[in-house]
């Protein structure tokens, strides 16, 4: 027999936000997911006075016109769900009003406060409790520059909202958290999956800022009446799902169900290289690696390290641009593939976190450490690619240190995916096999987490076992 479930995944990015309808056919117990982009929109980051934030309100406008979309297009949807970046957040005052646009984590508030907040911590315990990869742009220095700045929009401040959290909550009414977004924050007991409370209390914070955690695979509320009036919808039910873009990709991966670890990378402007284990690893060698532990779906951990990735190719092809040579990528990865440069940068290095101009920071690099500079854009393409794989195998032979076995399959998902040349010199790199897709990994996983809420499968082995049309 056939029957048919619709759901609706919001996936918001840095650059650009969709709304993607997936469907699930069952028939003679064969599943399969058929999606279809109902509607995309752009984001952008607004420089206003001192700061840069995202634009929520017009986001959540978009978001109400892809729904609209789906309502027209006649699909009876039986959830919503909302996936972002991770670390930001807005805040609400007690009536439920949003207090100013939540800032951007590439705003630099957050500069200095790392050092501020290890010079009075250790950071040997402080890892032994929240598991986290330090970096500036985390919730925990966000909070502590508003605290340190005296800010009055925390002092009447009811509720934090992660991102994903606060799309929800406007939909909803409802205010909580979600499990993968909130271990973003540098502030979650990775142990217990529950608030540190400690920190929170040494930080002077107020408790009341933090919700309820939810777990990815649960309902966690309905769809307003006036936004199921004005789009059409009706009183559909919002899931927490992996509301973290990552988390929600790693559950896509395609990986077999004798697959353990489960070894991937998200490939985008970030990389995001990890496995999907049990229970967090939260020694010093894992702190010193640089490794974080997130939540992941179905109770796992996607124990991962942040590597910058394809933002080097993104900022090239803008500068390019800029200079009156717009590249392709086909041609751009063609002419990689021929060069014959060696040279190998260190891509998570000061130099390249965001320079003047990339080209030339990059040339600077190789010349001042006596190796070959490259001379034209498929050169220094192989140069980004080539280093990136380089990292890729660095970080994995750290991984393979604290894992019982050493991985023996790579799964690169998302769209970087799409990089053939930067799949083969990993694959050389690692030694291991490495699979390449799904692209939409992270649409998929949240379609499928919705799925999951709703009993149309079982746990994560049947997820990945769905064939994607």
């Amino acid at each position: 027999m056939l029957t048919t479930m619709t759901y609706l995944a919001i996936d918001f990015g840095g650059g650009s936000g969709r709304v993607i309808a997936g469907t699930i056919t069952n028939e003679g117990g064969r599943k399969q997911l058929t999606m279809q982009l109902v509607h995309r929109f752009q984001n952008r980051q607004v420089r206003l006075g001192e700061h840069v934030y995202w634009d929520f309100p017009a986001l959540f406008e978009d978001m109400k016109t892809g729904l609209r979309k789906a309502a027209q297009l006649g699909l009876d949807v039986a959830g919503i769900a909302v996936d972002t970046w991770g670390v930001d957040f807005g805040l609400i005052d007690r009536q439920g009003n949003l207090i100013g646009n939540p800032v951007c984590y590439r705003d630099a508030r957050t500069q200095g406060m790392a050092e501020e907040f290890f010079s009075t911590t250790d950071p040997t315990e402080h890892y032994a409790v929240n598991g986290t990869q330090v970096m500036e742009i985390n919730t925990l220095f966000q909070l502590l520059s508003m605290k340190k700045a005296d800010s009055p929009q925390l002092q009447i401040a009811d509720r934090m909202l992660f991102t994903p959290d606060l799309f929800s909550f406007f939909l909803t009414g409802e205010a909580n958290t979600e499990y993968t977004i909130a271990s973003t924050s540098e502030m979650l007991n990775a142990k217990t999956r529950t608030w540190d409370w400690p920190l929170i209390d040494r930080l002077g914070l107020p408790r009341h800022l933090f919700c309820p955690i939810v777990m990815p695979g649960t309902v966690r509320g309905r769809l307003r009446r006036d936004i199921a009036e004005e789009t059409g919808l009706g009183e559909v039910d919002v899931i927490a799902v992996g509301s973290h873009d990552t988390a929600s990709a790693v559950a896509a991966v395609p990986a077999k169900a004798d697959e353990h670890p489960v070894a991937f990378i998200s490939s985008g402007t970030w990389s995001l290289l990890g496995v999907e284990i049990d229970a967090p690893i939260l020694t010093e060698e894992a702190r010193s690696a640089q490794f974080t532990n997130e939540g992941g779906i179905g109770g796992k951990i996607t124990f991962l390290q942040n590597i910058t990735g394809l933002w080097f190719l993104q900022r090239l092809m803008a500068e390019w641009r800029d200079e009156g040579d717009e590249q392709q990528y086909d041609p751009l990865l063609a002419a990689a593939d021929k060069s014959p440069i060696k040279s190998i940068i260190p891509v998570d290095a000061p130099e390249f976190q965001n320079p003047k101009s990339m080209q030339h920071a990059i040339c600077d690099y190789c010349k001042s450490h006596g190796m070959e500079v490259p001379q034209s854009k498929g050169d220094t393409t192989r140069v980004v690619l080539q280093s990136l794989a380089a990292k890729y195998a660095e970080a994995t032979r750290a991984l393979n240190a604290m894992l019982p076995s050493p991985i023996k399959t790579l799964h690169i998902i998302g769209g970087g995916s799409q990089n053939k040349l930067l799949n083969l010199l990993t694959q050389e790199a690692l030694g291991i096999p490495v699979e390449a897709g799904p692209v939409e990994a992270t649409a998929i996983g949240n379609i499928l987490t919705q799925a999951l809420a709703k009993g149309e499968v079982s746990d994560i082995n049947e997820m990945r076992s769905i064939t994607i049309n």
